[in-house]
């Protein structure tokens, strides 16, 4: 994300009013869409961000074979040296055994708003989560990392610190047999080509349906025979497009930055019957703020043990996300960047016990 990031203009008292409910709070991890046995490997000691750099923070090694599929949930804690506003980037990474990045990047972002901030869970702290559905193209060892890059314009010394302990990797240890990982179109970090998906004013859509009526190949997906229930989850990324900033399509920029946004989420995972139409709705809603401060901001959400129905007469879901822009700036969609790195992405797991 290469936008210019300046220091708050916002009043204490108006933050905290109108801070992001996006991200889940530090002192809670995020609900797993999952039931399979999982290893975390912690981060040992406080490890700095310096702007500009990209520092690997938690590597796990699995050796698999071809096809298999883990799923991979990382955790980057951060505090800052500045009250200053400065980005903040997680991304999961697998290498295979030349050091080449194998599948996808997923990854999550948000500023950091100052070691001042107390609308995070923990004061100062910031929290961002990353998934990763992994899946071996051949059998082989694989070299996964979360790793974290601060970025900033402000002048001066300072850095993020992503927190020992609280910062870490899950991994499963067994294979994800059947899960599907979906991802919506590309959208790179400025849009020059206008590219994103946007919901809000102006020339934006009102609402949108992430990964069924963005660009993304309707996927309908089968649960396995011997599933007894199924899980889903699905990490959001939007941006304020405020005027002036550098994330956003010019079209789209209608209001000065301090506008903030809200949008309504949907997220849902539908049992379909024999004609594909819905016989069984699944679903979970959250009212979403998003501040100009924060910019970058990632929702997740889960449905963990779905039932599987055997009246709808078969075992086809469909995932999909219903984004309703409800007030203030227009919000990007965020999606694949420079090809390989996703920030807007869901998974389905079969449940075997």
């Amino acid at each position: 994300m290469n936008d210019t990031y300046i220091r708050r203009t916002l009043t204490a008292g108006l933050g905290v009013l109108l801070c992001a409910l996006w991200s889940v709070p530090a002192h809670a991890d995020v609900a797993t869409a999952e039931f399979a046995p999982l290893t975390r490997d912690s981060l040992a000691v406080d490890t700095e961000l310096s702007p500009g750099t990209t520092v690997d923070l938690v590597r796990r090694t699995m050796t698999l074979g071809a096809g298999e599929k883990r799923h991979l949930r990382g955790r980057l804690q951060a505090t800052s040296t500045t009250t200053g506003i400065v980005g903040l980037t997680e991304r999961i990474r697998c290498l295979n055994a030349s050091g080449a990045t194998v599948s996808v990047v997923a990854a999550s972002a948000r500023n950091h708003e100052g070691n001042d901030t107390a609308t995070y869970a923990t004061p100062g702290h910031l929290p961002l989560y990353a998934d990763l559905l992994f899946t071996a193209p051949s059998a082989g060892t694989y070299n996964c990392v979360l790793q974290g890059t601060a970025y900033s314009s402000l002048p001066g010394s300072y850095h993020l610190t992503a927190v020992a302990y609280n910062t870490w990797l899950e991994t499963d240890d067994t294979d994800r047999t059947g899960a599907h990982w979906w991802q919506n179109p590309a959208c790179e970090s400025d849009d020059s080509a206008g590219a994103c998906t946007y919901v809000g004013g102006g020339a934006a859509r009102p609402d949108a349906w992430v990964f069924y009526d963005d660009g993304t190949p309707v996927h309908t997906w089968q649960a396995h025979p011997d599933a007894v229930s199924v899980s889903a989850q699905a990490n959001l990324e939007l941006t304020t497009c405020y005027q002036g900033t550098a994330s956003c399509a010019a079209a789209m920029e209608v209001y000065p930055r301090g506008e903030n946004a809200v949008v309504d989420a949907r997220f849902e995972f539908l049992q379909l019957d024999p004609t594909g139409h819905t016989c069984r709705t699944n679903s979970v809603t959250a009212r979403r703020t998003i501040t100009d401060d924060a910019h970058h901001a990632v929702g997740y959400s889960s449905l963990p043990d779905v039932p599987i129905d055997p009246a709808c007469g078969t075992r086809t879901f469909l995932l999909r996300v219903y984004v309703k822009h409800i007030s203030g700036q227009t919000v990007k969609i965020d999606g694949v960047q420079s090809g390989v790195t996703s920030l807007t992405n869901g998974i389905a797991f079969n449940n075997f016990n």
